[in-house]
């Protein structure tokens, strides 16, 4: 008998002729479009872009659905005034904003796309999040799994929205989820398997404080259960002390510690330690990923993965594993320089991670949009190893002046430019380039003052390295 899923069912038929928002035209709620008219629902669509800047075949859609729609910067500014029954924002659209507490008050369901996915889905799932590391953390366990003889549904802020696949998912499968705090916020629902690579300062341009992006996180594991597990990074004060709020199984990782239980990489050498009995699981030379962070995500997705996966099948799995796109990825190698893509690196801490990843003398490519983060911990490692420093960006001046005054401190010198634009950057950083050094383009930034998003930024810049003679 085919596996039917009760509590979709019972959504599909409540929201029939029932109103809906839809809060922001983006990834993951364009295909709620094409279900909730399936369905029935009474859909209109909030969007802070004009018009004109959104795509006329999305407009064509809305008219042919009949749908109602609202553009513009003040677009929810009545949006109390249509008694919705459902509202789904985006990740973007925080749960504080006072038009959806509002209309949370007056009886609104305030909720998002992976909130809904995650109450019907019918089996078991697998959280990631962190501030660093989630994407390349959540796709190891995804090929651990697939390895492993699982069907998988890989989502949340990577790959395809999956509410509209729920239909098709089985008890016997597993969603594997990367969460980011924008999608945690709000949510009243933590996955059975949650992971949390480390908590440092990020999107302090959005949330009101820290304080909100560390709670933010903490949801991922706040409503498990005492059956669920939570993977926590030993290294991180702030994760670690996530212990004492777990309400199931703890289980850490560890690039610095030898712990008595979990997962730790020693000297490049990933252990499964179990009541202080160490087990050689891999040694990282033989993989394809490089960096110290990289091992370490490697022993969260070991972690994760360790009640479901052989651990033999894993190791498999990972020697087979591909770095993901724009994330310390080898682009070229011109006149013996070889040239990387870190464009996701938009924090510090991520840069940080990305130089400490080659022994090389390294040419840095930095800056972007500012989000409000401390430049300070970046200047020590880009005075130990980087030999020629390309800044763009509204991030350009902070690092420079984080920069200038440890050299000052240092008494040591450091060859430091500006740049308007990526092109311009690209070719310094070809004339700066000496024989065996690395070029590294790792912005410590966001990418929305010149780019789309980080994936924009990549593209280009892997473009105008490979238009070099």
């Amino acid at each position: 008998m085919d596996f039917e899923n009760k509590r979709l069912q019972e959504f599909n038929e409540y929201i029939k002729f029932r109103k809906v928002a839809i809060i922001g035209l983006g990834v993951s709620n364009i295909p709620l479009l094409d279900y909730f008219f399936q369905k029935k629902a009474r859909v209109t669509v909030f969007d802070e872009r004009e018009i004109e800047k959104i795509p006329n075949e999305l407009i064509q859609k809305l008219n042919n659905y009949e749908f109602k729609y609202v553009f513009g910067k003040n677009c929810l500014k009545n949006l109390g005034s249509f008694n919705f029954n459902i509202i789904l924002r985006s990740p973007s659209c925080l749960p504080t904003r006072k038009e959806l507490e509002d209309a949370s008050s007056n009886g609104a369901l305030v909720t998002s796309e992976i909130e809904l996915l995650m109450e019907m889905a019918p089996c078991k799932i697998i959280g990631v999040t962190g501030s660093d590391g989630k994407t390349t953390t959540t796709s190891l366990i995804n090929s651990i799994l697939q390895k492993g003889g699982y069907k998988t549904y890989l989502g949340g802020n990577i790959g395809t929205p999956l509410f509209t696949k729920l239909e098709e998912i089985k008890p016997q499968d597993i969603l594997v989820l990367e969460l980011s705090s924008f999608q945690l916020m709000g949510m009243e629902i933590s996955p059975n398997i949650a992971v949390i690579t480390n908590i440092t300062p990020n999107h302090l341009n959005i949330h009101k404080d820290y304080e909100e992006y560390i709670n933010a996180k903490k949801n991922i594991f706040k409503y498990q259960g005492e059956d669920d597990t939570v993977i926590l990074n030993y290294d991180n004060e702030i994760t670690r002390n996530c212990k004492k709020e777990a309400k199931g199984k703890v289980i850490f990782f560890s690039g610095k510690e030898k712990l008595d239980d979990g997962f730790i990489v020693d000297d490049k050498i990933i252990k499964e330690c179990d009541d202080r009995i160490r087990k050689h699981v891999l040694d990282c030379r033989e993989v394809i990923l490089r960096g110290e962070h990289n091992y370490e995500n490697i022993a969260t997705a070991f972690a994760a993965t360790k009640d479901l996966v052989d651990i033999d099948v894993a190791v498999e799995a990972v020697k087979e594993f591909k770095p993901v796109e724009h994330r310390l990825e080898f682009v070229r190698e011109i006149n013996d320089v070889k040239w990387y893509n870190d464009s996701v690196s938009s924090s510090p801490t991520r840069t940080i991670a990305g130089l400490n990843s080659f022994d090389e003398e390294i040419v840095l490519i930095a800056g972007g949009y500012d989000k409000n983060l401390d430049y300070t911990p970046i200047a020590k490692p880009i005075v130990d190893k980087v030999k020629t420093l390309i800044l763009i960006g509204q991030t350009s001046d902070k690092i420079f002046d984080a920069v200038k005054e440890e050299l000052e401190k240092e008494n040591k010198e450091l060859n430091i430019y500006m740049c308007n634009s990526l092109k311009e950057t690209v070719e310094l950083a070809r004339k700066s380039a000496k024989p065996g050094q690395i070029v590294l383009f790792s912005p410590a930034s966001a990418s929305f003052d010149m780019f789309k998003n980080f994936a924009d930024r990549g593209e280009q810049f892997k473009e105008l390295v490979n238009e070099i003679n």
